[in-house]
C-alpha cells in the first residue's frame, strides 16, 4: 500500500485524514484549501507522517477564476491570465514542497462534435471547445508550448508536473502527438481518471477506455481511482471500488483497469479519490485490500 494516497480538498479534514489514511501510505493529494490554517495543518501533518504531498491545482479556493487553468484556450489574454495564476501558486506551494502539481488537459477540454455530451459536467462554458472550432495544428502549437514551460517550472521548482487527461478527443487518441511530447519532456507526466474514462466509452462510441489506459498508462504518475455507475444517466459518482460492483449493472470495470495498469506500469502512486463517507469501514478497509490484492497477484490479462 505504499503507493496509496487519499485526497484532502477543501481543508485539511482531521476525521477523514485519521478514517482514511494508513500509516504505510505514499500521500495526501490537497486542492482547494479555504484557509491558510489547512496547508499548515498539511505541512505539519506529512512533516509528522513523513508522507508525501501532491497539489491538484488550484491548492488555494479562489486562487483561480475557474476550476482548471485554460492553458490552450483561443482567447490570448485568458491564456495569459491562467500562466500567471499557476506562477503564483507555485510560489505559493513551494512551503508544501510538493511531490507533484496536477493540471487538467487538455483545457478547455476538445469536444468531439460527434458526441452527445450532456453527461459530461462542466462548471463554466469556457471550460470546452469544439474540435470543429479549434484546428489540430492549434492544439499543437499551444500544447507545445505548454509542456516546455510546465517542465521548465518543474525543474525550477522540484515537482513534478502531473497532466490529468480530461474528456479526450481525436487529437489525443488517433495521433501520436501527445506521446511525442511525453517523450520529449520525460519530467511530465499523466494522472489517467477511472471514473472519467468509463464516462467517456459511455457516451462516446468511437473511444475505448482498456486501449488509452494501455496506452498511456506507461507515462503516468498517477490513478485517480474511484467508480461510477451509468446507465441511461450518471446514477453514482466518485463511489468507492468494491468488488461486488459489477459491470453488468453499469460499474466501471475497475479490475481490467488495474490489472491493465500493473502490467504497463506497477510503480504507478493510486489516489483514492473517492467518496469514503458512502461506505462503512468495514467496506472502506475492503477496498484497500481488493486493489492491493489485483496490483500484486499474478495475472495474464490481455484487453
Amino acid at each position: 500500500m505504499n503507493t496509496f494516497m487519499i485526497g484532502q480538498y477543501g481543508s485539511f479534514d482531521f476525521t477523514k485524514f485519521h478514517r482514511d489514511f494508513r500509516n504505510n501510505f505514499y500521500g495526501i493529494e490537497a486542492c482547494l484549501f479555504e484557509q491558510e490554517q489547512d496547508m499548515l495543518n498539511l505541512i505539519h501533518e506529512s512533516r509528522r507522517g513523513g508522507f508525501q504531498v501532491g497539489i491538484h491545482f488550484p491548492l488555494r479556493a479562489g486562487a483561480y477564476p475557474l476550476r482548471d487553468a485554460l492553458f490552450l484556450s483561443q482567447n490570448d489574454a485568458t491564456r495569459q491570465q491562467a500562466f500567471a495564476s499557476v506562477e503564483e501558486e507555485l510560489e505559493y506551494a513551494t512551503a508544501v514542497q510538493p511531490n507533484y502539481i496536477l493540471f487538467h488537459y487538455p483545457k478547455p477540454v476538445i469536444l468531439d462534435d460527434r458526441v452527445d455530451w450532456a453527461l459530461w459536467y462542466f462548471e463554466d462554458r469556457r471550460e470546452y471547445v469544439y474540435e470543429s472550432e479549434l484546428s489540430f495544428e492549434q492544439f499543437q502549437e499551444k500544447s507545445e508550448f505548454l509542456f516546455e514551460w510546465l517542465s521548465a517550472k518543474g525543474k525550477a521548482y522540484a515537482f513534478i508536473p502531473v497532466l490529468e487527461l480530461d474528456a479526450l478527443n481525436p487529437y489525443t487518441y488517433e495521433t501520436d502527438f501527445l506521446e511525442s511530447l511525453l517523450q520529449r519532456y520525460p519530467n511530465i507526466r499523466l494522472c489517467l481518471d477511472t471514473s472519467r474514462l468509463y464516462l467517456q466509452e459511455c457516451i462516446d462510441p468511437n473511444f475505448n477506455s482498456r486501449a488509452i489506459i494501455r496506452r498511456y498508462a506507461p507515462y503516468a504518475h498517477l490513478l485517480h481511482l474511484s467508480n461510477i455507475k451509468v446507465t441511461d444517466r450518471i446514477e453514482q459518482k466518485k463511489f468507492p471500488v468494491l468488488p461486488d460492483l459489477s459491470p453488468d449493472d453499469g460499474w466501471a470495470p475497475i479490475e481490467d483497469y488495474l490489472l491493465i495498469i500493473k502490467e504497463e506500469n506497477p510503480n504507478i502512486k493510486i489516489m483514492f479519490e473517492h467518496r469514503s463517507q458512502l461506505i462503512s469501514d468495514e467496506q472502506l478497509e475492503a477496498c484497500y485490500q481488493w486493489v492491493a490484492q489485483i496490483l500484486t497477484t499474478e495475472s495474464s490479462l490481455k484487453c
